[in-house]
């Protein structure tokens, strides 16, 4: 009996660490409905408001709900000056990161941002093998493979870097290694994170009310709309972060396939942006890698109950 218990536990962890990342890409995927019914709100200002509301989010869960976290172990991380330097370095990331996204859903390049979070998963497996010792079986590196041919066509295709789709998987690709890294429950660093950007975030609504320029306020719509992007921003991040902390940095870039496959289905068949079978091609082929690793992935956790 308590042979298998640390099986039982371990298994337990990967099982809510996956659940948790699973829905986390969901709620990404999904999220350019969101922007789009905020599109006539300017990409740094909508940016601005996901800070500052998911602080304002983040500090009711901790004072309000139990198991959260407590603000005297935030106040525990901001005294230890390297944790903090990362915090603040993973803030920079996904804050940019974030722009980059809405920017291209509101200059209608959706499916170029999609395909810079479908780079994204070989930048986790790189940073993995890199950083954490991660390794591929024989069949996760043939995927591997096949993901990075469907990214280098859809390169030599456009015939340009494509520079929204590289700077999304740059950033995300390091937040998500960072974020596994650093020893902070996913609340409360994320609570860090937004506290070290809202200055920022506070100096730029200021400085757009300045200039008459501030949407928040123009209508009831936005008023309504944009403070609930401190939840679709807080949600799904703690999720991930669940997730990160329990999974693979390989296992868990690959289950991110699932937020730009949503992206592209919303590109092209909701926001009608163009898509021709050059582009498929890539698309297929990435799908393709995916499909084996998931393969993989079930073959070997079959192997691991047989062998128990």
């Amino acid at each position: 009996m308590s042979h298998n218990t640390p099986t039982r536990s371990a298994s337990s962890e990967i099982r809510r660490g996956t659940l948790s990342a699973l829905a986390a890409f969901s709620i990404w995927g999904l999220a350019p409905l969101y922007f789009r019914a905020v599109g006539d709100v300017p990409p740094f200002e909508v940016v601005a408001h996901r800070v500052l509301w998911s602080l304002v989010f983040l500090a009711a869960l901790i004072a309000f709900v139990p198991g959260t976290g407590r603000f005297s172990a935030v106040t525990a991380v901001l005294r230890q000056p390297r944790l903090a330097g990362v915090l603040a370095l993973t803030a920079l990331l996904i804050g940019s990161n974030w722009l980059v996204f809405v920017w291209s859903i509101d200059a209608g390049r959706l499916i170029e941002a999609s395909l810079g979070y479908f780079i994204t998963p070989l930048v986790s497996v790189l940073l993995g093998r890199l950083f954490l010792g991660e390794r591929l079986r024989p069949l996760q590196q043939l995927a591997l493979t096949i993901a990075v041919a469907g990214v280098g066509w859809r390169i030599w295709q456009l015939g340009a870097l494509p520079w929204i789709a590289l700077f999304l998987a740059a950033t995300f690709g390091l937040y998500g290694l960072l974020r596994k890294r650093a020893p902070v429950d996913a609340v409360g660093g994320l609570f860090i994170e937004t506290l070290v950007t809202a200055p920022l975030a506070l100096g730029w609504l200021l400085w757009v009310a300045s200039r008459g320029e501030l949407a928040f306020g123009s209508s009831l719509r936005v008023d309504l709309l944009l403070p609930l992007a401190g939840v679709l921003t807080a949600v799904p991040l703690m999720l991930f972060t669940v997730g990160a902390r329990r999974l693979p940095l390989a296992t868990l870039g690959f289950l991110q396939y699932l937020a730009p496959s949503l992206n592209f289905l919303l590109a092209v068949f909701l926001f009608g942006e163009p898509f021709d079978h050059h582009q498929l091609i890539g698309f297929v082929l990435i799908w393709g890698a995916l499909a084996l690793y998931t393969v993989d992935m079930v073959r070997h956790s079959s192997n691991q109950r047989a062998g128990r």
